[in-house]
Parts: C-alpha cells; structure tokens; sequence
C-alpha cells in the first residue's frame, strides 16, 4: 500500500519512467535500480519526476549488470513490493526468493506472451485474443535440467503479468530527431512525413500512461495475484495507425500548416483482435483512446521543438 517501498527496474525506459511517476504520485517510496549515476540524474531530470520533488522519496540502487549472477540480491532488500521489467526478471525472481517480506512482483510482460508472433505481425486469423489464450508450445521428451525455482522452492509472494503493445510517448526522450525511436513509429512517422518501415503494424496500441498505472495499482491486494493481464486500447477494433493523420489535422492544424508536421507520410493497419476488457474491468478504468495516444506524442514533440501547444 502507499508509503511502502517498491523496486522498480527499467526505469529510464519509456514505461519505467511513467510507473515510477506514477507510483510517487500514488505516495509509494521507490527505489529504483539503473546502470549508472548518470541514468539516476537522468530520471530526477524527467519532467514529471522533478515535478513532484520526491526528495528522499526517491533512491536509487546501481545495478550495472542486469544479467549477472546476484544481480538485484542487494537491490531487494528491504523492498516489500516490486515492479520488474523484461530484461533481468530472472535474477530479480532469483533475489526475491532470498529475501523475506516481498509481498509482489509485478512484471512488465508483451501481448506476444500469448499470441503467436506469426498471428501477431503477419497472419490475420479470426482468433480473438484474450488473457487467457495460451500459446501451444510442443512438449520436451527429455525432463529439463531445471525445473523452475518455483517447483523447488515455495515463494512468500505472487506474481501479476502486465502485457502490452505498441506504445506512445517516451518523457526520456530530450531530442526531437529522436522522437520516433521504438514502437513510437508505427504512429509517428507518418505524421513526420516518413515512412516507418514497418509495414502493416498489428492494430494494438495502449498509452504508456495506463501501462504505468496498471503496474502500480497492481501492487494493490485487492488485485488479485498470480494472474496475466492484457493491456491494450480499443477493443477488438483495434488501433487503426492510418488515422493518425486525421487526429492530427483536427488537433494540430497549425503546427501541420507552419510545416512542423507534414502529416502525409504512409501507414497500413494488419487486423489482429485483442481483447483486454477484463483489464478495464478488474482495475476499473477504460484505457484511453489512440487519438489521446497520438496527441501525447504530438505535444511532446511540438514542445520539444519549442512550438506552443495548445
């Protein structure tokens, strides 16, 4: 609950930096793990975190190797809630088995977690993709070496998978020419003008804003645990990426007429259905819409650029 202390790893990455905002906001003490000093200043320099001033709120843990051995064996102690991202998640499991009083681990997981990769980037199916698809994986003859440290050891604490897709706006970002770096593309290219290289993007997108807060409500006990959870906007209709160009004539008409974004660049959509309502209905907040998540990206590039945004 608020005021306790969270590990959050991963959080100078785009969802890193939102679920640490977020959950400073939600009165937690957070402690994060980086690579450097310099990533540490990099977070107190994010805009939404200095904001609020955290002072001694905020710490930070240096982990320069992610996959070493022992890894996060000092960076969890004393931590009762943590929020782990991909990379890393072993040790962190591994670490967490040590130390007593962990009550959660909440990891940031994909969609392509339960959706096979060829139904998710080429193939259109009928399927109807939910949280809980499973994919088919074909059974080993031989028993593995390792059976899982859960089958050899039993855990204080459970575990809640957040998975999303595509998504916006990433505050690390501090140069405009950068803005379309990852999965920001699939949307912002073309309003720059450009294509993105992409092809047909898979219609699944969520605004990083919810990504965050579904890992810090997670932390909740009313939630309950060992469950996966979808993240993705819209329904089974999906992200159309093509109306990126619309929402940006109606909202940015200015900036489009001024030439700061050309908004005529190429974007096809690949029909691939999710469903994540019972996302929505289990923490009780509907997801915002892709025409909010084009608009955050757009604001902070224009404000990047120093352009007035309204």
């Amino acid at each position: 609950m608020a005021g306790e202390l969270i590990l959050i790893t991963g959080g100078t990455g785009l969802i890193g930096i939102k679920t640490i905002h977020t959950a400073l906001k939600a009165g937690y003490s957070v402690r994060a793990a980086v690579r450097s000093q310099a990533e540490a200043n990099a977070v107190l320099a994010a805009p939404t975190v200095k904001a609020i001033n955290p002072g001694d709120k905020q710490t930070f843990v240096i982990v320069p190797d992610i996959l070493a051995d022992n890894a996060y064996d000092e960076a969890v102690k004393g931590s009762e809630l943590i929020a782990p991202a991909i990379k890393g998640t072993t040790s962190i499991l591994t670490a967490a088995y040590k130390t007593p009083g962990i009550k959660r681990i909440v990891i940031a997981s994909s969609a392509v977690a339960i959706i096979p990769w060829e139904e998710f980037i080429a193939k259109e199916v009928d399927t109807v993709f939910d949280d809980t698809y499973e994919i088919p994986f074909p059974q080993s003859p031989c028993p593995s070496r390792d059976q899982g440290i859960s089958q050899r050891e039993e855990a204080e604490w459970d575990v809640i998978n957040i998975m999303p897709s595509f998504v916006g706006d990433n505050e690390m970002i501090t140069d405009p020419k950068l803005i379309s770096d990852g999965t920001v593309s699939a949307a912002f290219t073309q309003v720059l003008g450009g294509d993105s290289g992409w092809g047909a993007v898979p219609s699944t997108s969520i605004h990083p804003a919810d990504i965050a807060r579904l890992h810090v409500e997670a932390l909740d006990p009313k939630i309950e645990g060992n469950h996966s959870f979808l993240a993705v906007s819209e329904g089974q209709r999906g992200t159309r990426w093509e109306e990126a160009i619309e929402i940006v004539n109606c909202s940015f008409p200015e900036a489009v007429k001024k030439g700061f974004l050309p908004n005529n660049g190429p974007a096809t959509t690949k029909r691939t259905k999710v469903e994540s309502s019972r996302t929505e209905k289990v923490f009780g907040f509907k997801f915002q819409s892709y025409e909010e998540q084009v608009k955050s990206v757009v604001k902070q590039y224009l404000g990047l650029l120093g352009e007035p945004v309204a």
